[in-house]
């Protein structure tokens, strides 16, 4: 633990700073006499500290591999593992900590040889977004840092949207990013995403915002990372230890041998990054590779004429120079393609300039022009680029004890490149497209025709079959998205059936004509059939990843529906109709459709824009999303009926555990007999005053929490004591025997009313009763999911209640106040008071509107749902009043 100014240590009491080390290197740090390069760790949303080991672990085995002539000193910040994804009431605070953490390690290295001028930052989730946050302070330095690699951050905008801190930190962020995008030149930034094992921050929203400079940023999904390939989930992206490998491979290959430091060189730092993160060349980096090489060794020379060639070694102790001449294949062919089993990183393919000779002893060296594959590393070159190349060479150095294929070949683009449309969206899966490909050759590229929006997800067949069944190399499979690093590699044995998902992270920009490819490896004299189905999990896949966060917007909004059409039946009949029975009858989606789409389609004209912000509304979020290309046709009638789906049973839910609560209650308490009580009594008003003072001394959510608890036993209550009021009207009136049945009745009675063979008296109180409860329930589902989205808070303050008592900045402090007053009405109310109101019709009509802005205005801001729940609530307490 590194000792912090006691200033910065009373301002933040909740959150340390950290040095990693092991073994002997730990104990010679102790006394913090620190040479190396810093590099600081920003853990995320309940991320620890401890995380930093991964990478510091790894780190310290390639400093002992070079006798310690570099080496890196590991720091992490210990957030008290906060949930900022979901609270961002701390963002700010958690930049600012780390801003005096930086200026701490910075103090460190004063005075010695070398002492670093800035400091690298490695931030997980939510951690890289305050790295970023940095050069929004005041009084920031943007020199203080010059290397960024976020791990699955969501850069984009945040997954849950819960409170307005948050979606304001975001936009303050992306905006400084946007505007004075000038000043941060000197800052290399690389984003790795996870892929789509990530289900907690899509890739979509790790990619960098898009900016005017593309120099200085970098983003990839893991499974396009060279010696990677493989998707992460949200937490092992910290230690999977071939993105930590290659994390730690380019920090080394950063280092400037003059300064011993991170290289303060942009075009280096990016030329690093690419080289580990996005097109691994099979060689070791070098900064400045020499133009020519002399190839020495007393190695054959062989001439291969043939425009197709392949060649295994085994255990050869000879060396060998193949010579492929160029300009007799110049007329007949646009590129060639060679490819070596042979994984090392030695150079092995050079260009001659020398057309007289069959020997060659200079050369170029265009092993940096190659790429490393899972199982080989190919090079492929355009002719016409290379005018004044008289051959091609391929070094075969000696293999003892190994083996290894080699094979090159000249073609003609148009041979090797097949075009296959895609399904469409509704075919489901029933149609395919097909191509069958003879190979010949090494080599094969499918496009894919008209696959370029995120909410297409495809399934991939390729079905190999061979002439011969010898044994052969495997053939890899690369679904190659041009737009953004995002690639999937699958390695297959031949002959075999493999399976491929197509779909995307990020939707092809309007400027880009490009189209996905399916780079086929292949073995020659081999068969493959490609076959391509529209996957409709897959898609409703994309649309739960890309729209997961906007489904308690469409549960919330069909509860309202539902609780309007109570409202409404009450109003005309007198009754409260069943929850389940209201949610069939109101909750449409072309009640709530229609009007956003209309709105979103008017925004495109500039004349409604100017009049739309005139009125200072904001910008519906449809409209948003639509501008990001991830919104498209039927997305919300999908998600409308998940929210119609969730909210029925949810109904269920809950007047299943009434009844069970229920028959729990009458086995162990005699309830009172029902009585008629004032809405607002001196008690009441002053658990109102109480529960107001705990919301705005303490936290908001606390008061809710309560409230809500308290009002979970009003419905029992009713329940119960109608059940026992009818039981002993049933014993007065009847025999002993037929009053069984009554009980059986007054079971059932939050379903049907008592028929009219019970006395007006008792049937009219029994029903008012039901009515009441059925009313109760549906406020008690919408005031759940108010308590479901103020939970983060909560949370957020009793692990913090140590530090202090009360929660600020509190997102739901006011809307709490208001809550706990209306609720504690409310739920002394019954449906006998709102009958008669004047106000009932306005208070029916109004959840309809209110249901159009939710999900208008709430998709993309969470914390604005309780605001239209209240108001609701607001004009029911009304209607008790007046």
């Amino acid at each position: 633990k590194i000792k912090l100014p006691k200033k910065t240590a009373r301002r933040y009491p909740a959150y340390e700073l950290y040095l990693y080390g092991e073994g002997n290197y730990a104990e010679e740090n102790k006394n913090l006499l620190l040479t190396g390069i810093p590099v600081l760790f920003l853990p995320g949303n309940a991320g620890s500290y401890k995380q930093v080991r991964s990478l510091g672990s790894i780190a310290l085995r390639k400093a002992e591999d070079v006798d310690f002539k570099y080496h890196f000193n590991f720091f992490s910040v210990n957030f008290n593992e906060e949930l900022v994804a979901l609270y961002g009431g701390s963002l700010q605070r958690q930049t600012k900590f780390v801003h005096e953490c930086i200026k701490v390690i910075l103090k460190l290295y004063k005075d010695r040889d070398f002492a670093p001028s800035s400091v690298a930052i490695v931030g997980h989730s939510m951690g890289g977004l305050v790295a970023r946050a940095l050069l929004t302070l005041k009084n920031f330095k943007p020199e203080l840092i010059n290397l960024l690699i976020t791990q699955a951050t969501p850069h984009i905008a945040p997954v849950m949207p819960l409170d307005k801190y948050l979606t304001d930190f975001y936009t303050a962020v992306n905006n400084h990013w946007i505007l004075k995008a000038q000043d941060l030149r000197n800052l290399t930034t690389l984003s790795v995403a996870g892929g789509f094992r990530d289900y907690q921050v899509r890739s979509g929203l790790a990619f960098l915002p898009r900016l005017s400079q593309h120099d200085s940023a970098l983003s990839v999904v893991s499974s396009a990372v060279p010696r990677a390939w493989a998707s992460t989930d949200h937490l092992s992206i910290v230690w999977c230890k071939e993105l930590i490998l290659a994390t730690i491979r380019a920090f080394f290959d950063l280092i400037d041998e003059n300064t011993r430091q991170i290289t303060e060189d942009p075009k280096k730092r990016m030329s690093v990054l690419n080289h580990h993160f996005v097109r691994h060349p099979a060689k070791m980096f070098e900064e400045n590779p020499e133009a020519f090489t002399e190839l020495t060794g007393a190695f054959m020379w062989i001439t291969v004429k043939t425009s197709k060639w392949t060649y295994s070694v085994y255990n050869d102790s000879d060396g060998k120079y193949f010579s492929f001449p160029v300009a007799s294949h110049r007329k007949s062919y646009s590129h060639v393609y060679c490819e070596n089993s042979m994984l090392d990183t030695s150079s092995w393919i050079y260009g001659c300039m020398n057309a007289n000779s069959s020997m060659c002893l200079e050369a170029a060296d265009l092993s940096w022009r190659a790429e490393l594959l899972p199982t080989t590393k190919v090079v492929m070159l355009k002719l016409q680029d290379y005018p004044s190349l008289s051959h091609i060479v391929i070094q075969v150095p000696p293999a003892v004890g190994n083996k290894y294929t080699l094979g090159c070949e000249f073609f003609e683009e148009d041979s090797r490149t097949v075009q296959l449309p895609v399904t469409h969206l509704f075919s489901f899966g029933l149609s395919s497209s097909k191509i069958l490909l003879n190979s010949t050759g090494l080599l094969y590229n499918v496009q894919l025709q008209h696959f370029n929006q995120i909410y297409q997800a495809f399934k991939i067949y390729i079905e190999s079959h061979c002439q011969s069944l010898k044994e052969r190399k495997p053939s890899v499979y690369r679904l190659h998205i041009p737009w953004s690093h995002e690639d999937s590699i699958i390695v297959a044995k031949v002959p075999s059936l493999a399976e491929i998902s197509a779909k995307l992270h990020i939707a092809q920009p309007h400027n880009d004509s490009s189209l996905p490819e399916l780079n086929i490896y292949s073995s020659p004299d081999c068969q493959y059939e490609v076959i391509l189905k529209t996957s409709l999990p897959q898609v409703l896949g994309q649309i739960v990843r890309f729209h997961a966060g906007a489904f308690p917007v469409y549960i919330v909004s069909n509860i309202l529906l539902t609780y309007g059409g109570q409202l409404s039946t009450l109003r005309s009949t007198g009754q409260c109709s069943d929850f389940s029975l209201e949610l069939v009858r109101t909750a449409k989606p072309y009640k709530v459709e229609p009007l956003i789409s209309i709105v979103v389609f008017l925004q495109g004209f500039n004349w409604f824009r100017e009049i739309w912000e005139s009125l200072s509304l904001p910008e519906v979020d449809a409209a948003v999303l639509s501008s990001q290309d991830a919104w498209f046709p039927l997305v919300s009638l999908i998600l409308f009926l998940f929210g119609t789906g969730i909210a029925y049973w949810s109904g269920v839910f809950f007047s299943t555990s009434l009844r069970l609560f229920s028959s729990l209650w009458l086995t162990l308490i005699r309830p009172t007999v029902l009585q008629k009580d004032k809405l607002i009594t001196p008690r009441r008003l002053c658990g109102m005053i109480s529960l107001a003072l705990v919301s705005w001394t303490t936290c908001g959510a606390f008061a809710v929490l309560i409230i809500y608890l308290q009002y979970l036993f009003k419905p029992v209550h009713i329940f119960v004591t109608s059940v026992f009021h009818f039981q002993d009207s049933g014993h007065s009136k009847e025999t002993s025997q037929n009053s069984s049945t009554h009980t059986v009745k007054a079971q059932s009675s939050m379903d049907s009313i008592p028929d009219a063979t019970e006395s007006p008296s008792n049937s009219a109180t029994i029903a008012e009763a039901v009515n009441s409860l059925k009313m109760h329930i549906t406020i008690l589902n919408l005031f759940t999911w108010i308590v479901l989205l103020t939970l983060p808070s909560l949370i957020y303050w009793l692990k913090n209640l140590r530090y202090n008592v009360r929660l600020d900045p509190d997102p739901c402090r006011s809307t709490a106040i208001i809550l706990v007053c209306i609720l504690e009405i409310l739920m002394n109310s019954s449906t006998s008071e709102v009958k008669s109101s004047k106000l009932l019709k306005i208070a029916a009509k109004v959840p309809l509107p209110l249901s159009v802005a939710m999900l208008a205005f709430g998709r993309m801001h969470l914390y604005r749902v309780p605001h239209f729940v209240t108001f609701s609530l607001l004009l029911h307490v009304l209607c008790c009043v007046v």
